[in-house]
């Protein structure tokens, strides 16, 4: 059987391809790491230790028994008496970020040449679909089906005839599909049948091939969700769980220095206590500027703790109006918080009101954004401010993402100061001219759409067009709203 590195991507496009999951399309080949996501993010902290306390003997069954036995007990452990709803939530909303950061770029360069793509894997179809068929343009995807009862609650074990695995199932699979052109194998699998294919090609020591580059599949990633950073390979899980009830003291006196110091001393406390805050442009002085209004610092939205680091990056508490945060992250916060209706008139009034008092930090994009995206920019900033100035904020996490669609929106600053040394960058860029602002005779899509272009390129992000709406009914199935 020959090497992947020898099949010709030329031509290909009225064939079928079928491709094995781990170990090929995939570079790594133990599931576990996704599983422990679904229990994660499924279930909760518990399930998850005890998924990684099961993993020593994940690993034994894996490499010395059955990986059908290791694949069994992880669906047992992981999904027994979770929703099928909340599974599907997951492999639409966490996985595919960890997914595309494991492609075998070569394996990828052969797969998305052909007309017609079919995965065959061994884990759960439900974890797989999502990503492959949005993501990849993947046609059908061949997975272990797991069993739902009638309250839609998974019962832990697969449907008859069992795992698509050994290499006589995986066989029958792709023959009640359709003859295929070519098959690529993860090493170590034997060619089977020539009726159902052509040509059988290899990927080799797939987990030292090089990955594939973010956004070069036919469809970004922009919007995920879950609470961690890197992908949680049993060493790295046991460490983010030994680190957790440290992370959360560490980010409770973070929190309790913020809402009590003085707002001219936080940055450097900050900085005392891990925190970096790298601040670059030269912002306004509140002491210089006209007296007619306040300035509007018009941000991007990385997490809910933007505006507090605007204000200890100026040395002075500014206002922010806020969307759809918790009652708990206006108590702790140490500024002042306008709490917006999303009625367009009394919103309007409120931010001129602000404004009229002092300075105001406003994040048009309505929702943040994990990847080097923008959202669209809400047009409404360009209408009531006078002094707009852009400011470029990016932040950077190793651990913990500060931010969440599916979760407890309450626990989002507690999870960032969990980081042991996160890092927020904000860059002042130079205030809007008239002339190219409402009052010079622009409309206030003109100003908003060159205010995130201006934004992007400091950052080096991409705009796009997507809303709150489209993160949201993507990540939650909801629009976003907080209701009470």
């Amino acid at each position: 059987m020959e090497s992947v590195e020898k099949c010709s991507s030329e031509g290909r496009e009225t064939q079928c391809v079928v491709s094995d999951l781990c170990g090929a399309l995939l570079r790594g080949r133990n599931p576990f790491c996704y599983f422990l996501l679904v229990c994660l993010e499924g279930s909760g902290v518990i399930r998850s230790l005890l998924l990684l306390c099961a993993a020593p003997l994940v690993w034994l069954l894996y490499t010395c028994v059955s990986a059908a036995f290791a694949m069994k007990l992880m669906i047992f452990i992981s999904m027994r008496g979770v929703k099928a709803s909340a599974i599907h939530g997951v492999a639409m909303a966490v996985l595919p970020k960890f997914f595309v950061e494991d492609i075998n770029a070569e394996v990828w360069r052969v797969f998305s040449c052909f007309g017609r793509k079919v995965l065959v894997t061994a884990l759960p179809r439900v974890l797989v679909e999502p990503f492959a068929v949005e993501y990849m343009g993947v046609d059908a995807v061949m997975g272990t089906e797991i069993q739902v009862d009638s309250h839609g609650i998974a019962t832990g074990f697969v449907k008859p005839p069992g795992y698509v695995l050994s290499g006589f199932r995986k066989t029958e699979a792709v023959r009640r599909e359709r003859i295929v052109d070519v098959w690529l194998l993860k090493a170590g699998s034997a060619a089977h049948s020539s009726s159902i294919c052509k040509e059988w090609y290899s990927v080799k020591e797939s987990s030292k091939a090089d990955p594939l580059p973010k956004y070069k599949l036919p469809k970004p990633v922009i919007f995920h969700d879950g609470r961690l950073v890197q992908r949680p390979d049993p060493w790295i899980a046991l460490l983010t769980f030994v680190w957790m009830p440290l992370g959360f003291l560490l980010a409770v006196i973070r929190i309790t220095a913020g809402a009590l110091l003085p707002m001219h001393i936080q940055y450097y406390t900050f900085w005392m206590m891990g925190v970096r805050i790298r601040v670059r442009g030269n912002p306004p002085d509140p002491v210089n500027r006209r007296k007619s209004s306040g300035t509007m610092f018009v941000s991007s939205h990385r997490t809910l703790l933007d505006p507090i680091m605007l204000s200890a990056s100026l040395g002075r508490p500014i206002a922010a109006v806020t969307y759809s945060i918790s009652r708990l992250s206006e108590f702790l916060s140490p500024i002042p918080t306008v709490r917006l209706t999303r009625n367009r008139d009394q919103d309007a009034a409120n931010i001129s009101k602000v404004l009229q008092m002092g300075d105001m930090v406003l994040c048009p994009e309505g929702t943040t954004c994990r990847e080097p995206f923008l959202l669209r920019y809400s047009a409404m900033f360009a209408e009531l401010a006078e002094h707009i100035v852009p400011v470029a904020v990016n932040c950077r996490t190793w651990m913990f993402h500060g931010s969440t669609s599916r979760g407890w929106k309450a626990l989002d600053p507690f999870f960032f100061f969990m980081n042991p040394s996160p890092v927020y960058e904000i860059h002042f860029l130079s205030q809007i001219p008239v002339d190219l602002s409402c009052r010079g005779g622009k409309s206030c899509h003109e100003v908003a759409n060159s205010v995130q272009k201006i934004t992007a390129g400091v950052l080096g992000f991409e705009c796009t067009n997507f809303t709150r709406k489209d993160k949201y009914r993507l990540l939650a199935g909801n629009d976003g709203y907080v209701r009470s």
